[in-house]
Protein backbone atom coordinates (compact mmCIF):
# COMPACT_ATOMS: atom_id res chain seq x y z
CA UNK A 1 0.00 0.00 0.00
CA UNK A 2 3.00 2.29 0.88
CA UNK A 3 3.93 1.91 -2.50
CA UNK A 4 1.02 2.37 -4.11
CA UNK A 5 0.48 5.65 -2.32
CA UNK A 6 4.12 7.20 -2.78
CA UNK A 7 4.10 5.88 -6.59
CA UNK A 8 1.22 8.00 -7.53
CA UNK A 9 -0.83 5.73 -9.28
CA UNK A 10 -3.54 5.97 -6.95
CA UNK A 11 -5.51 9.12 -7.54
CA UNK A 12 -6.62 10.99 -4.27
CA UNK A 13 -8.94 13.89 -3.24
CA UNK A 14 -7.43 16.73 -0.81
CA UNK A 15 -9.22 14.77 2.03
CA UNK A 16 -8.38 11.22 1.14
CA UNK A 17 -4.65 12.22 0.61
CA UNK A 18 -5.32 13.19 4.56
CA UNK A 19 -6.22 9.93 5.83
CA UNK A 20 -3.55 8.16 3.61
CA UNK A 21 -1.15 10.81 5.45
CA UNK A 22 -2.19 9.78 8.85
CA UNK A 23 -2.89 6.08 7.75
CA UNK A 24 0.90 6.19 7.05
CA UNK A 25 2.12 8.21 9.68
CA UNK A 26 -0.15 6.35 12.56
CA UNK A 27 -1.32 2.31 11.42
CA UNK A 28 -1.42 1.53 14.74
CA UNK A 29 -4.47 3.90 15.75
CA UNK A 30 -5.94 2.88 11.68
CA UNK A 31 -5.45 -0.86 13.27
CA UNK A 32 -7.41 -0.44 16.72
CA UNK A 33 -9.19 1.91 16.27
CA UNK A 34 -13.00 2.39 15.38
CA UNK A 35 -14.07 4.41 12.71
CA UNK A 36 -15.34 7.21 14.26
CA UNK A 37 -12.30 7.49 16.89
CA UNK A 38 -10.18 7.34 13.69
CA UNK A 39 -12.06 9.69 11.36
CA UNK A 40 -11.36 12.29 14.70
CA UNK A 41 -7.76 11.81 14.52
CA UNK A 42 -7.68 12.38 11.16
CA UNK A 43 -10.06 15.27 11.00
CA UNK A 44 -12.21 13.47 8.66
CA UNK A 45 -15.84 12.48 8.25
CA UNK A 46 -16.22 8.76 8.52
CA UNK A 47 -17.40 8.39 5.48
CA UNK A 48 -13.91 9.55 3.64
CA UNK A 49 -12.89 6.73 5.76
CA UNK A 50 -14.64 4.60 3.57
CA UNK A 51 -14.09 6.17 -0.17
CA UNK A 52 -10.34 6.02 0.96
CA UNK A 53 -10.53 2.13 1.24
CA UNK A 54 -12.35 1.79 -2.00
CA UNK A 55 -9.83 3.87 -3.94
CA UNK A 56 -7.17 1.50 -2.75
CA UNK A 57 -9.53 -1.15 -4.29
CA UNK A 58 -10.92 -2.59 -0.64
CA UNK A 59 -14.65 -3.06 -0.38
CA UNK A 60 -15.06 -1.09 2.93
CA UNK A 61 -13.06 -0.06 5.63
CA UNK A 62 -12.91 -3.36 7.81
CA UNK A 63 -10.62 -5.02 4.65
CA UNK A 64 -8.24 -1.52 4.39
CA UNK A 65 -8.51 -2.52 8.51
CA UNK A 66 -7.47 -6.14 8.51
CA UNK A 67 -4.35 -4.97 6.78
CA UNK A 68 -3.20 -2.77 9.52
CA UNK A 69 -4.04 -5.75 11.95
CA UNK A 70 -2.11 -8.34 10.45
CA UNK A 71 1.13 -5.86 10.32
CA UNK A 72 0.30 -5.46 14.32
CA UNK A 73 0.22 -9.09 14.94
CA UNK A 74 3.40 -9.53 12.67
CA UNK A 75 5.01 -6.62 14.75
CA UNK A 76 7.41 -8.48 17.65
CA UNK A 77 7.36 -6.27 20.93
CA UNK A 78 10.63 -5.64 22.03
CA UNK A 79 12.38 -5.31 25.46
CA UNK A 80 11.32 -1.48 26.46
CA UNK A 81 7.93 -2.49 25.32
CA UNK A 82 7.72 -5.12 27.77
CA UNK A 83 9.55 -3.41 30.47
CA UNK A 84 7.18 -0.16 30.19
CA UNK A 85 3.89 -2.10 30.23
CA UNK A 86 5.88 -3.86 34.00
CA UNK A 87 6.77 -0.98 35.01
CA UNK A 88 3.44 0.72 34.24
CA UNK A 89 1.19 -2.19 35.62
CA UNK A 90 3.07 -3.06 38.96
CA UNK A 91 3.04 0.85 39.86
CA UNK A 92 7.00 0.28 40.89
CA UNK A 93 8.52 2.75 39.27
CA UNK A 94 9.11 6.71 40.12
CA UNK A 95 7.21 9.25 37.41
CA UNK A 96 10.71 9.74 35.67
CA UNK A 97 11.75 6.03 35.37
CA UNK A 98 8.06 5.66 33.27
CA UNK A 99 8.97 8.76 31.47
CA UNK A 100 12.74 7.63 30.42
CA UNK A 101 10.88 4.30 29.76
CA UNK A 102 8.84 6.24 27.41
CA UNK A 103 11.10 8.06 25.60
CA UNK A 104 13.73 5.00 24.64
CA UNK A 105 10.50 3.32 23.32
CA UNK A 106 9.67 6.08 21.21
CA UNK A 107 13.40 6.30 19.73
CA UNK A 108 13.78 2.70 19.46
CA UNK A 109 10.20 2.67 17.06
CA UNK A 110 11.22 5.45 15.37
CA UNK A 111 15.11 4.09 13.99
CA UNK A 112 13.61 0.73 14.43
CA UNK A 113 10.24 1.57 11.16
CA UNK A 114 13.10 3.90 9.26
CA UNK A 115 15.62 1.23 9.12
CA UNK A 116 13.10 -1.56 7.76
CA UNK A 117 12.00 0.93 5.17
CA UNK A 118 14.63 3.12 3.83
CA UNK A 119 15.81 2.66 0.76
CA UNK A 120 19.59 1.70 0.93
CA UNK A 121 20.03 2.66 -3.59
CA UNK A 122 18.41 6.48 -2.79
CA UNK A 123 20.96 7.01 0.01
CA UNK A 124 24.15 6.05 -2.16
CA UNK A 125 22.21 8.72 -4.58
CA UNK A 126 21.48 10.97 -2.29
CA UNK A 127 25.06 10.93 -0.83
CA UNK A 128 26.64 11.23 -4.43
CA UNK A 129 24.60 14.66 -5.07
CA UNK A 130 25.40 15.72 -1.75
CA UNK A 131 29.92 14.52 -2.33
CA UNK A 132 29.77 16.49 -5.44
CA UNK A 133 28.32 19.71 -3.87
CA UNK A 134 30.33 23.69 -3.55
CA UNK A 135 28.31 24.45 -0.74
CA UNK A 136 25.29 22.41 1.08
CA UNK A 137 22.71 24.96 2.12
CA UNK A 138 20.74 22.96 5.35
CA UNK A 139 17.04 24.41 5.27
CA UNK A 140 14.86 23.25 8.51
CA UNK A 141 12.74 25.35 11.24
CA UNK A 142 11.18 24.75 14.31
CA UNK A 143 11.36 20.72 15.70
CA UNK A 144 13.43 20.33 12.52
CA UNK A 145 15.93 22.43 12.73
CA UNK A 146 18.08 20.97 15.84
CA UNK A 147 18.98 18.31 12.88
CA UNK A 148 20.39 20.72 10.36
CA UNK A 149 22.20 22.69 13.07
CA UNK A 150 23.84 19.63 14.19
CA UNK A 151 24.29 18.84 10.59
CA UNK A 152 26.06 22.17 10.26
CA UNK A 153 28.74 21.29 13.02
CA UNK A 154 29.57 17.83 11.73
CA UNK A 155 29.92 19.26 8.62
CA UNK A 156 31.92 22.17 9.49
CA UNK A 157 34.04 19.77 11.73
CA UNK A 158 34.67 17.55 8.63
CA UNK A 159 36.26 20.92 6.34
CA UNK A 160 32.87 20.43 4.74
CA UNK A 161 31.45 24.45 3.66
CA UNK A 162 27.64 24.46 4.35
CA UNK A 163 25.18 27.17 5.02
CA UNK A 164 22.48 26.92 7.27
CA UNK A 165 19.28 28.70 7.20
CA UNK A 166 18.32 30.24 10.23
CA UNK A 167 19.71 33.83 10.40
CA UNK A 168 18.23 35.79 13.03
CA UNK A 169 17.93 39.27 10.94
CA UNK A 170 15.54 37.37 8.47
CA UNK A 171 17.84 37.05 5.33
CA UNK A 172 17.38 33.44 4.64
CA UNK A 173 15.65 34.55 1.30
CA UNK A 174 18.72 36.24 0.57
CA UNK A 175 21.22 33.70 1.48
CA UNK A 176 19.39 30.80 -0.53
CA UNK A 177 19.39 33.32 -4.10
CA UNK A 178 23.62 32.85 -3.76
CA UNK A 179 22.48 28.99 -4.34
CA UNK A 180 23.99 27.42 -7.76
CA UNK A 181 23.40 24.23 -9.76
CA UNK A 182 26.70 23.54 -8.33
CA UNK A 183 25.63 23.07 -4.70
CA UNK A 184 23.00 20.88 -2.78
CA UNK A 185 20.28 21.37 0.02
CA UNK A 186 19.57 19.12 2.54
CA UNK A 187 15.47 20.52 3.67
CA UNK A 188 13.54 18.83 6.54
CA UNK A 189 10.10 19.62 7.79
CA UNK A 190 7.40 17.19 9.05
CA UNK A 191 3.42 17.57 9.89
CA UNK A 192 2.50 20.55 10.01
CA UNK A 193 4.75 21.54 7.73
CA UNK A 194 6.93 24.79 8.06
CA UNK A 195 5.84 27.18 5.31
CA UNK A 196 9.11 29.06 5.53
CA UNK A 197 11.18 25.53 5.05
CA UNK A 198 8.93 24.68 1.98
CA UNK A 199 9.60 28.03 0.40
CA UNK A 200 13.23 28.29 0.63
CA UNK A 201 13.27 24.85 -0.54
CA UNK A 202 11.01 25.83 -3.42
CA UNK A 203 13.85 28.50 -4.30
CA UNK A 204 16.26 26.06 -4.14
CA UNK A 205 14.87 24.06 -6.93
CA UNK A 206 13.65 27.03 -9.26
CA UNK A 207 17.48 27.78 -8.71
CA UNK A 208 18.83 24.26 -9.92
CA UNK A 209 20.06 23.30 -6.83
CA UNK A 210 19.84 19.29 -6.40
CA UNK A 211 17.66 18.95 -3.13
CA UNK A 212 17.75 16.00 -1.03
CA UNK A 213 14.25 16.09 1.61
CA UNK A 214 13.73 14.57 5.49
CA UNK A 215 9.60 14.40 5.61
CA UNK A 216 7.01 12.58 7.22
CA UNK A 217 4.90 11.46 4.29
CA UNK A 218 4.81 10.78 0.38
CA UNK A 219 2.14 13.58 0.49
CA UNK A 220 4.62 16.63 2.19
CA UNK A 221 4.82 19.67 0.00
CA UNK A 222 8.63 18.98 -0.09
CA UNK A 223 8.13 15.92 -1.94
CA UNK A 224 7.71 16.14 -5.66
CA UNK A 225 9.30 14.96 -8.97
CA UNK A 226 13.12 14.97 -9.04
CA UNK A 227 13.50 15.49 -5.52
CA UNK A 228 15.64 12.22 -3.55
CA UNK A 229 13.96 12.35 -0.22
CA UNK A 230 13.37 10.21 2.85
CA UNK A 231 10.57 9.20 4.61
CA UNK A 232 10.79 9.61 8.41
CA UNK A 233 8.12 9.07 11.06
CA UNK A 234 9.42 9.66 14.45
CA UNK A 235 7.45 8.08 17.16
CA UNK A 236 5.62 10.11 20.12
CA UNK A 237 5.66 9.93 23.88
CA UNK A 238 3.02 11.86 25.75
CA UNK A 239 2.67 13.79 22.77
CA UNK A 240 6.48 14.92 22.18
CA UNK A 241 8.12 13.61 19.25
CA UNK A 242 11.86 11.98 19.21
CA UNK A 243 14.26 13.46 16.66
CA UNK A 244 16.14 10.25 16.80
CA UNK A 245 15.58 8.70 13.12
CA UNK A 246 15.90 11.96 12.00
CA UNK A 247 19.11 12.23 13.47
CA UNK A 248 20.49 9.16 12.92
CA UNK A 249 19.71 9.52 9.06
CA UNK A 250 21.45 12.68 8.80
CA UNK A 251 24.61 11.78 10.24
CA UNK A 252 24.52 8.65 7.96
CA UNK A 253 24.14 11.20 5.37
CA UNK A 254 26.98 13.53 6.67
CA UNK A 255 29.79 10.56 7.28
CA UNK A 256 28.93 8.88 3.94
CA UNK A 257 29.96 12.04 1.84
CA UNK A 258 32.96 13.50 3.84
CA UNK A 259 33.76 9.07 3.42
CA UNK A 260 32.92 9.69 -0.57
CA UNK A 261 35.13 12.88 -0.87
CA UNK A 262 37.89 11.55 0.39
CA UNK A 263 37.42 8.53 -2.12
CA UNK A 264 37.01 10.78 -5.22
CA UNK A 265 40.20 12.59 -3.75
CA UNK A 266 42.21 9.73 -3.80
CA UNK A 267 41.04 8.62 -7.19
CA UNK A 268 42.24 12.77 -8.36
CA UNK A 269 45.23 11.74 -6.99
CA UNK A 270 45.81 8.73 -8.48
CA UNK A 271 45.11 9.52 -11.82
CA UNK A 272 47.55 12.77 -11.74
CA UNK A 273 50.08 10.39 -10.50
CA UNK A 274 49.70 8.31 -13.55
Amino acid sequence: MRERLAGGSVKLSKRLKQVASFALAQPDEIALGTVTTIADKAGVQPSTLIRFSQALGFAGFSDLQMLFRERLRNHVSNYDDRLLSLRAKNGDASRSAVLFDGFCEASTRSITGMHDKLDISTMDRAIDVLAGAETIYLIAQRRSFPVTAYVSYALGKLGIRNVLIGSAVGTDAETMSFATKRDAAIAISFTPYASSTVAYARQAAELGTPLVVITDSPFSPLVSDGHLWFEVVEADFQGFRSLAASMALAMTLVVGLAERRRALLGEKDNNTKS
